[in-house]
């Protein structure tokens, strides 16, 4: 039990760290369309990912699949910066329906494209270890947590911004959208391979 605690806490720890906050931006990224009328939405998206993620983990952990550190460094903010461009048009062209279903699509993909990002390190914590199915699970119920900490957060602000502040919501997603993309940026002239 004690081994299963330090996973949770380390996956918790792993999203909530702000001098990595690549997945505290994607998360922010995914949630701004969102309200606490769709929390239903956001909870099964953050669901989504980090079942994507720990799917990556495990292939990675077992070595069923193995990508080049630097290509995943890349794509991670690559994945931020597609979220925050499908924001800024997703309010005037694409029915909900459709959006919902983009937007597991592409949340399960990116899912899986974050925890190859971690990979590595996670298999160097798990490299004496014999089983590593309990760290897996420990790790994924902290990601989730987190996750839900951050989603939290985000339509708290969403709440304030529009109900006591009066921002219509497509300014909210629109302003927010674009400091997640001009943070991102950065971080893609950085982590660029070639």
């Amino acid at each position: 039990m004690q081994e299963f605690l330090f996973y949770t806490k380390l996956g918790l720890e792993h999203v909530l760290d702000f001098s990595a906050y690549d997945h505290i931006l994607f998360l922010a990224a995914l949630a701004l369309p969102f309200t606490f009328k769709n929390w239903k939405n956001v909870l099964l998206l953050a669901t989504v990912f980090t079942i994507a993620h720990c799917t990556s983990l495990v292939f990675s952990v077992y070595e069923v699949v193995v990508f080049d550190v630097s290509f995943i460094e890349f794509l991670i903010p690559v994945t931020i910066f597609i979220t925050a461009v499908f924001n800024l048009f997703y309010t005037n062209t694409i029915k909900k329906e459709q959006s919902i279903l983009l937007h597991l699509i592409a949340t399960a993909f990116f899912g899986l494209i974050h925890g190859f990002g971690f990979s590595n390190y996670f298999k160097m914590l798990l490299s004496g270890e014999e089983e590593k199915v309990s760290p897996l699970l420990g790790f994924a119920l902290g990601i989730e947590l987190s996750q839900l900490i951050i989603v939290i957060t985000i339509l708290l602000i969403a709440l304030i911004m529009q109900d006591k502040l009066k921002v219509k919501q497509q300014n909210f997603v629109v302003v927010g959208s674009i400091i997640i993309l001009l943070i991102t940026i950065p971080m893609l002239i950085n982590t660029f391979p070639w």
